[in-house]
C-alpha cells in the first residue's frame, strides 16, 4: 500500500524487546497522548506490527473505516461484482432522477 507521503523512519524492535518496551510506551502514551512515538516491531528488523496510543487510534478510526471500504470496493470491482449507480438503484426499485 502506498501512502503518498514518506513514512518516518522508526527503529523496528524484535518482539521480545517490544514486549519489554511496552511499560515505557504506556507512560509516553499517557503523557504525550496521540503525539507519542509508536512502538514498531517485527522479525528480522522488518516492520510487521505497531502499537499506537489509543487516542491516536480513535482519531484514525474514520480513516481506517474508509480504507476498509475502499479495499472491499476494489475487491468487488476486480471480481466483476460492480454495476452502475442506475443499475443498482433500479435493482432496489429506486429512481435516481427523483432525488435531484
Amino acid at each position: 500500500m502506498s501512502f503518498g507521503f514518506a513514512l518516518p523512519i522508526l527503529s523496528v524492535l524484535p518482539t521480545s524487546e517490544a514486549r519489554a518496551a511496552l511499560p515505557d510506551a504506556l507512560r509516553r502514551f499517557r503523557s504525550e497522548g496521540a503525539l507519542a512515538q509508536p512502538v514498531v516491531f517485527g522479525g528480522h528488523r522488518r516492520a510487521e506490527g505497531v502499537v499506537i496510543p489509543f487516542e491516536l487510534y480513535a482519531e484514525l478510526l474514520p480513516v481506517i473505516e474508509d480504507l476498509e471500504i475502499a479495499h472491499q470496493v476494489r475487491e468487488r470491482v476486480a471480481a466483476g461484482q460492480s454495476g452502475s449507480l442506475s443499475d443498482i438503484a433500479a435493482g432496489l426499485g429506486l429512481d435516481p432522477d427523483s432525488y435531484r
